[in-house]
């Protein structure tokens, strides 16, 4: 193997299977892996992002199960990840896996134009059910990470990650797809779903227009005057997926997005995810899961609007139509329609609860 082989991403073939990695990944994986004082009884592909270039094997090992990761992002963004998961794990004792050490003491190691490292593999994760409770436990999860991450410091030579100040840019971006997709739509015109979308379009567009003007008149700049490290760090991809019971209480994995920003951004995400599984926005589902978060690490009253704002965006409408613009002829089909049909109805039901949590919320239950 070259020296210089690059890990590109590559193409899942069917005939090969979902966890087809190509062999010279493997043998890249076996001198990564000499690197460590472990000798290793067997290696599973357990998930991959073949279309990155990323992946993850458990590893059984002399020394017990552990998990061997290549992160997909750049090297330096990832420098930022992995010092957060140690930040998180030894100083503050947050349930994050906690990284193992190279031979020399490092905590990666770098080849193929991708960070490798080693952690801790966590037996028994399982995840909480995708009712009101198992979404409490989420949330008050996703709080006390939050909390913890709080005073973390970029490590030197790592990328600054961080999203506090681009939410405006977000939200500018969002209103721009809005049109992207509408031409999208008019251009495949006969398509199943277009019909639909031409109709309700503007309607989300306008929603995503009045979000953006209520953040610019929101205390949302006087929020980020504070700084990167006075607000930690979010998740930006937490769910099921990746908070999970198991030893001592709820476990936080795949930390490779993090990245500074006013959190309460991964719980709205949760909010919508649960309430899609619900089928409907109900206030008093939104109150305990705030109630459980807020146990953890407390909501302020200028978080508690700009988390309103955000859940004023049309951010379901938007996450299921942004890929339509890769392949529109095979993602405008029936089963879009179907999903715009039911975010429609999920709309219909998000305003007044929206304004009932304006109301109803006091900042917990001891304010």
């Amino acid at each position: 193997m070259s020296e210089e082989q690059l890990i590109i991403p590559w193409e899942i073939d069917s005939t090969l299977g979902k966890l087809y990695v190509p062999p010279y990944i493997e043998e890249m994986a076996l001198e990564v892996l000499q690197h460590y004082n472990f000798k290793v009884n067997q290696m599973e592909v357990m998930a991959t992002k073949e279309e990155k270039g990323g992946l993850i094997w458990k590893i059984e090992t002399d020394q017990g199960p552990k998990s061997l990761k290549i992160l997909h992002r750049r090297p330096i963004r990832s420098l930022f990840s992995i010092g957060a998961q140690e930040y998180l794990r030894k100083i503050k004792k947050a349930r994050v896996p906690s990284i193992v050490k190279t031979n020399t003491g490092e905590n990666t190691v770098e080849m193929g134009g991708k960070i490798w490292f080693v952690a801790e593999w966590i037996e028994s994760l399982y995840e909480v059910k995708k009712d009101l409770e198992g979404t409490k436990i989420l949330s008050n999860a996703i709080g006390e990470f939050h909390h913890l991450s709080k005073g973390y410091v970029t490590p030197i030579g790592a990328e600054h990650a961080s999203r506090l100040y681009r939410w405006p840019k977000a939200y500018k971006r969002t209103i721009k797809k809005m049109k992207w997709f509408k031409d999208v739509a008019n251009t495949h015109n006969d398509m199943p779903a277009s019909r639909l979308i031409l109709s309700t379009i503007d309607t989300f567009q306008e929603q995503a227009r009045r979000a953006l003007t209520m953040l610019e008149n929101s205390p949302y700049s006087q929020l980020t005057a504070r700084g990167n490290k006075e607000w930690g760090l979010a998740h930006q991809d937490y769910g099921w997926g990746n908070g999970k019971m198991g030893t001592g209480g709820m476990w936080i994995i795949d930390l490779d997005g993090v990245a500074y920003d006013i959190p309460i951004r991964d719980l709205r995400k949760l909010i919508e995810e649960s309430l899609e599984n619900l089928g409907k926005w109900d206030v008093s589902w939104i109150l305990e899961i705030l109630e459980a978060y807020h146990e953890a690490n407390p909501i302020e009253d200028a978080v508690f609007e700009i988390l309103l704002i955000d859940m004023a965006l049309p951010n379901l409408f938007y996450k299921n139509m942004k890929e339509m613009l890769y392949e529109p002829r095979l993602f405008l089909d029936e089963k879009l329609k179907s999903d715009v049909e039911r975010i429609i109805e999920l709309d219909h039901t998000k305003w007044p609860v929206i304004e009932q949590l304006r109301k109803e919320w006091k900042g917990g239950k001891n304010k």
